[in-house]
């Protein structure tokens, strides 16, 4: 999809601080951060949402989004983690390809959700990416 934000990442056509991918998905950090480390995995294929997405693609953000938490725990020594799907605007999806939010928990972080999303630190997301790669 040309006005998709995602497919434009998959695509190659906008930055973005990847953690780790394989053939049917993508995990990258989120602009927006609700805590240190959140980070989303995307199908590489175009989902709207929850609804439009194969069940194969599906199970792999599944298995990524695990992924992804046990990378939290292991190199951010995260405390626990929410996996998050937001679908449709009335459930705050706010870009529509499909995609899981992936926020590590810390005992004392004050987060509550649904969080309001605010530009993140540019350089904290940049390394956080980077401990989560293993740099």
């Amino acid at each position: 999809m040309t006005d998709c934000l995602f497919c434009s990442i998959v695509a190659g056509e906008i930055p973005a601080e990847i953690v780790a991918e394989d053939e049917r998905t993508i995990t990258l950090m989120d602009i927006n951060p609700a805590t240190w480390g959140h980070a989303l995995v995307i199908p590489r294929d175009h989902a709207r949402d929850l609804y439009q997405i194969s069940a194969l693609d599906l199970e792999a953000c599944a298995v990524a989004a695990q992924r992804a938490a046990l990378l939290a725990r292991d190199r951010l020594g995260a405390d626990g983690v929410n996996l998050l799907n937001s679908c449709q605007a009335a459930a705050w999806q706010t870009v529509f390809h499909f995609h899981i939010h992936v926020i590590p928990r810390y005992q004392d972080d004050p987060l509550r959700l649904p969080w309001e999303p605010a530009a993140g630190d540019a350089n904290a997301i940049v390394e956080s990416a980077r401990v989560l790669r293993g740099e």
